[in-house]
């Protein structure tokens, strides 16, 4: 159905809805549309107060994101029953009637996006008003050489982990701050990446970034990267970012994390040709023989810890502790997946 066919539609269903009486504050009128999903039709509804909404139906046990709370638009999950079904909505709502044109227009593109994802429409919900924001949104300072390496490897783990778990982006802490990029509280994985591939010297910032979590386990996971200009070569930067994309469940809380370390969609454009050749990959069991400084250890030597913001490189080349195999790298992967909350 066209773009044009949907907008037809969806006000026609508004103003017979308009036209029919209240029965209630807590109740909505509501019709279907001929847009389905795998739990039902997506409906339009009005609201006592004149409120516009459209229901996309979802299964009872599906969250909503949080946050989109007013004053013009609010999402929010919404159980409704009948004299003869029971069924919970993501109910998207629009909170001002001065601005119905534009919600119009923000729900055909939900529509259409629902009609390209009927089993998962949530996501398509996300994804829509996820680029309405993006159209008020500036782009932010270009990310750096050793910024964009570093970025393009916790992605490489990030798509490893979403390969098998469509929700592992929650696993993804470091753009929060955490001291480990990837973490369940017991089992943790940093990621560093270097250029040079000539060495294997990480860069290691803080006296917690290679403390081990209590009664847990930390792997580093070191790529040693060619950044190429040659098109079509290696592995593009942005074309991680539109995998994991895909491969999560939540986009909305993966541009999130993306927007914390520095990358908007917006900013695709800017990094089409980013391209690197993965030269190394090593895993380490971060244990006591790892090479390294903590707060843990200094305490334990006796001294006192005192310093602030300290940042050192360790050397993996010389008489590194042996790397992990890839079956136990599989392992690892396992183990952090199956203590995912």
């Amino acid at each position: 159905m066209s773009d044009e066919s949907l907008r037809t539609l969806v006000e026609e269903h508004w103003r017979a809805l308009e036209a029919r009486p209240t029965t209630g504050e807590d109740r909505l009128r509501v019709s279907s549309l001929p847009v389905g999903t795998g739990h039902g039709p997506v409906a339009a509804a009005v609201d006592h107060e004149e409120h516009r909404h459209l229901l996309l139906p979802i299964d009872s046990h599906r969250k909503v994101r949080a946050g989109l709370d007013g004053p013009v638009l609010q999402l929010r999950k919404r159980p409704l029953e009948d004299a003869d079904t029971y069924q919970t909505y993501a109910d998207l709502s629009c909170l001002r009637q001065d601005l119905n044109d534009l919600f119009t227009g923000l729900c055909v593109d939900v529509l259409t996006a629902v009609e390209e994802l009927p089993e998962n429409p949530v996501k398509g919900l996300y994804r829509v008003l996820d680029r309405w924001k993006a159209l008020f949104q500036k782009n932010g300072p270009a990310l750096g050489p050793e910024q964009l390496a570093g970025l393009f490897a916790e992605l490489l783990v990030l798509n490893t982990l979403l390969q098998r778990e469509s929700s592992a982006h929650r696993l993804w802490l470091g753009p929060k701050g955490y001291r480990h990029d990837f973490s369940t509280g017991k089992t943790s994985i940093e990621v560093k990446a270097g250029t040079d591939t000539s060495s294997r010297k990480p860069r290691i910032h803080g006296l917690d970034q290679l403390e081990i979590p209590t009664d847990g386990n930390l792997c580093l996971a070191w790529y040693g990267l060619h950044r190429i200009t040659t098109s079509g070569g290696g592995i593009g930067f942005v074309d991680l970012v539109e995998q994991a994309l895909r491969e999560c469940d939540d986009e909305s809380a993966l541009l999130g994390l993306l927007a914390e370390a520095g990358y908007r969609p917006s900013d695709a454009p800017r990094y089409r040709d980013v391209r690197f050749v993965i030269a190394e990959e090593q895993w380490y069991r971060v244990d006591s023989q790892f090479p390294g400084l903590t707060t843990s250890a200094l305490i334990s030597a006796g001294l006192p810890v005192s310093v602030l913001d300290v940042s050192y490189t360790i050397d993996l080349a010389k008489e590194a502790p042996a790397a992990l195999t890839p079956e136990e790298v599989s392992l690892v992967i396992d183990r952090i997946l199956q203590e995912s909350p």
